[in-house]
């Protein structure tokens, strides 16, 4: 009697446990106080060019009164690119302390192009419940609400929870698929394993990295939108970024990192 009603408990819980527990996810890979800078660069007429500077950083914070970590990422473009081409982006989001997506947002200059997507996630009813906001070049807004029984992710929540997967056993071709959220819908992407590489940083050392390659798609194909090369430990700290935009394509490499969560085992003598 007491094993039947305990699976009947599990029953139970099972089927009323909220979706923001079921999009949660150990994190293993980062703490509070990261701080992450880069040189960035960008391809004019076949030549790498010195574009400016790109950082990312994660900080214990509270979202709607609760502790929550704040993780953005930031790129800005030098004067002497800017006569080519205009890159100023600001992303943001807050995940739980557990990894949920709470809130994200992108603020995106590109060229003569600047756009603002707002993510902003709910889990009542069981569902995962997102308001989606974009402020076009133009200037108008749209909003629109959603509401899914699976996970959704953003550009930056889902790149803190893949900082946390665990590769050993992934073969080349590896994919790990996942819907996205921007400000104007939901998308189908992935995650491809590439397998891994030593990477020279601009702190003229050398890692032992992952290759990933971040896709969504686009009139029925997958299309990437970037390439990270993170480190083979359990930081999995991002040492190149290979992004391809709309204008062409930037790249970014590491120049430092402070407050990382265990040893930088990657590192090549």
């Amino acid at each position: 009697m007491k094993k039947l009603f305990g699976l009947l408990m599990a029953l139970l819980l099972s089927v009323s446990l909220p979706t923001s527990a079921q999009c949660t996810f150990r994190n293993t890979a980062f703490k509070s106080g990261e701080f992450l800078s880069y040189n960035l660069y960008y391809n004019w007429k076949f030549v790498w060019v010195k574009a400016g500077t790109a950082s990312m950083s994660v900080v214990q914070s509270h979202y709607g009164g609760k502790p929550a970590y704040r993780a953005s990422l930031t790129t800005r473009g030098n004067r002497r690119v800017d006569e080519m081409f205009v890159l100023r982006d600001t992303l943001l989001c807050y995940n739980t302390l557990d990894l949920a997506p709470l809130y994200y947002r992108k603020g995106a200059r590109e060229g003569s192009r600047y756009t603002v997507d707002e993510v902003l996630y709910s889990y009542a009813g069981g569902n995962c419940n997102v308001r989606q906001h974009r402020q076009h070049n133009n200037g108008t807004h749209s909003w629109e609400k959603n509401s899914y029984s699976d996970c959704v992710y953003d550009m930056m929540s889902i790149f803190l929870r893949a900082r946390s997967f665990n590769p050993e056993g992934w073969k080349r071709g590896n994919v790990v698929n996942f819907p996205i959220a921007d400000g104007k819908g939901r998308t189908p992407a992935r995650l491809v394993y590439n397998g891994k590489k030593v990477v020279k940083a601009d702190n003229n050392r050398k890692y032992r990295c992952l290759h990933l390659s971040y896709m969504e798609q686009e009139d029925g194909e997958f299309k990437r939108i970037v390439d990270f090369y993170v480190t083979d430990d359990s930081n999995h700290v991002p040492v190149r970024l290979d992004m391809f935009l709309r204008f062409g394509s930037a790249k970014a490499f590491l120049v430092g990192m402070q407050g990382v969560r265990g040893p930088v085992n990657s590192l090549v003598k």
